[in-house]
């Protein structure tokens, strides 16, 4: 289980790293949960599109705790590597439609 959390935190955070600043984790690396994924977008605006379009194709419970906002991906154990790359997919086109 350590193996693939670790696998499904990589591919989320190594997309979040290649993004140019577009997602902005919150944590330092050294620091990064493995559990929870929590990045900021450019804007609050753009952070309610990502989620609203994000709810449209079928990913649910990505919304920042409500003390500190932003976007939080959450990878516990029950949740597989295909999601996280359906997730990571979802997140590439969502950048590449808005910066385009």
């Amino acid at each position: 289980m350590a193996e693939r959390n670790q696998a499904k935190a990589e591919a989320l955070y190594g997309l979040l790293d290649s993004s140019d600043g577009f997602y902005r984790g919150r944590a330092a690396a050294e620091d990064r949960s493995l559990m929870n994924v929590v990045f900021h977008l450019p804007s609050e605006a753009l952070e309610k599109q990502f989620l609203q379009e994000a709810e449209e194709s079928g990913f649910y419970g990505l919304e920042g705790h409500r003390s500190c906002g932003g976007i939080r991906a959450s990878l516990y154990n029950a949740v597989t590597m295909e999601s996280v790359l359906a997730l990571s997919k979802f997140m590439d086109e969502f950048r590449a439609t808005t910066t385009s």
